[in-house]
């Protein structure tokens, strides 16, 4: 929030939702199965801003015929994926001139809203349990938003109480990128499309079309919220 990037001053947060069968079966692979086409192991993270810059093992993007390839083959597998998206963003601009230093930390501030319409994904399903993977920061990160996450899951927030956090166990545990985890790799690719969407809404953008179709939405509750 000190310093805030006057090409990209908002913070979007990505939670897709995948059920573990269709994890393991299904998403695993397909991830696998793409980067074996164009590397000789899995090892490569996919990772959207390396992808825009053709950086390191992308450099092949910068012959157009291959970037135009790969980001078809991208396309299609998000396209493909079985996932619940929630995506949330912050205008920090319009956040600190609205609350001043009273300003809540923007990625602790998104969570909370993510898991507002999250539980009503949960009761809509009738599940209890939900394990969350978040992509680690740093340590003083890590346990700054992992102690507001269960603060507010306790205490409850404004809009959902206490007793219906209560009734759902969502551990948060927090992985490198190193750790090249496919669903954390699959949640930074869904939020660059939507972060791009909301900065530039008139511009095309094939890939926010796809993700918007798996966006949450049950009757008023939609997983897309743009504060303030």
């Amino acid at each position: 929030m000190n310093k805030i990037d006057k090409d990209f001053p908002i913070f979007v947060l990505c939670l897709a939702i995948i059920e573990r069968h269709t994890y393991t079966e299904n998403i695993i692979p397909a991830v696998a199965n793409l980067k074996l086409k164009y590397w000789n192991h899995e090892g490569i993270n996919l990772h959207s801003r390396d992808i825009r810059k053709a950086n390191g093992p992308y450099g092949f993007l910068q012959v157009p015929d291959m970037r135009k390839a790969f980001l078809t083959e991208i396309s299609s597998l998000i396209s493909n994926l079985d996932c619940t998206v929630f995506i949330t963003c912050i205008d920090k601009n319009k956040h600190i001139a609205k609350y001043g230093p009273k300003a809540e930390n923007p990625y602790e501030f998104a969570l909370k809203m993510c898991m507002e319409r999250v539980i009503y994904f949960l009761e809509q399903n009738n599940e209890n349990e939900l394990p969350i993977i978040a992509e680690s920061r740093g340590k003083r990160e890590d346990d700054e938003l992992e102690k507001a996450f269960y603060e507010f899951l306790a205490c409850g927030t404004y809009f959902i109480p206490a007793d219906r956090f209560k009734s759902v166990k969502c551990p948060l545990v927090f992985w490198d990128k190193r750790a090249n985890i496919v669903g954390l790799q699959v949640a930074d690719l869904v939020a660059y499309p939507c972060a791009r969407h909301i900065l530039k809404p008139n511009q095309p953008n094939h890939a926010f079309e796809i993700i918007n179709q798996k966006i949450y939405e049950c009757g008023s509750i939609r997983g897309w919220k743009i504060f303030p």
